[in-house]
């Protein structure tokens, strides 16, 4: 019979190696959020996780590739927050909470852990592919979930009424963050809210 010897140290390192990576993609998910693609630098984000910069290239090929996976966490940590929300309501009451939760003034407020379309969709296209390709996945999972609320879901009308108001919750962010009018950017998220709920709930 053959006996597999492990190695202690080098599982402990592997470990360590994989705890670091996931701070830094962690770190660079919140980066990207609060400062763009553009304004998110290799330096910061591995002082940020409280590691060298000459770490980096041990983790990642490129910061491209940092980014690319940066994106995928950010889409994954909103799409499950928003997931989250409805799983918490009855289920007729999941696509008001959906919509009111995700233009709500705390969700305005919180940028860094918000939703990367609004923080990031003007840059978008000029990024790697792989960076579009999470942003695609995104927008298709946010899309099949608004539209799993509606009443008539698997129907064409609740797939079109769920790009509307995808497009509409994305849009109506962006401008309730943009503006420097705490009142205006509360009238926004409501006038939204209330045109979208009763639209899609009948």
């Amino acid at each position: 019979m053959m006996i597999v010897m492990r190695n202690p140290q080098s599982n402990a390192r592997t470990a360590a190696k994989e705890a670091s990576h996931d701070r830094i993609v962690s770190v660079a998910a919140r980066a990207i959020r609060r400062s763009g693609y553009g304004g998110t630098g290799v330096a910061d984000i591995m002082k940020e996780a409280g590691l060298t910069h000459g770490a980096f290239y041990a983790h990642f090929e490129s910061r491209e590739a940092m980014l690319a996976e940066a994106a995928t966490r950010a889409c994954s940590e909103s799409a499950a927050r928003v997931a989250g929300g409805v799983a918490a309501v009855p289920p007729e009451q999941a696509l008001a909470a959906l919509i009111g939760g995700y233009l709500s003034r705390e969700h305005v407020e919180s940028a860094e852990m918000g939703c990367p379309l609004v923080a990031l969709g003007s840059e978008t296209p000029r990024q790697a592919p792989e960076v579009r390709r999470a942003t695609t996945r995104h927008v298709k999972e946010m899309i099949d979930l608004v539209a799993r609320q509606s009443p008539d879901w698997g129907q064409p009308g609740a797939h079109e009424r769920a790009l509307v108001t995808l497009s509409t919750m994305v849009g109506t962010l962006l401008l309730a963050r943009a503006v420097d009018d705490a009142a205006l950017a509360d009238s926004l998220c409501e006038a939204a809210v209330k045109q979208l709920v009763p639209t899609l709930a009948a």
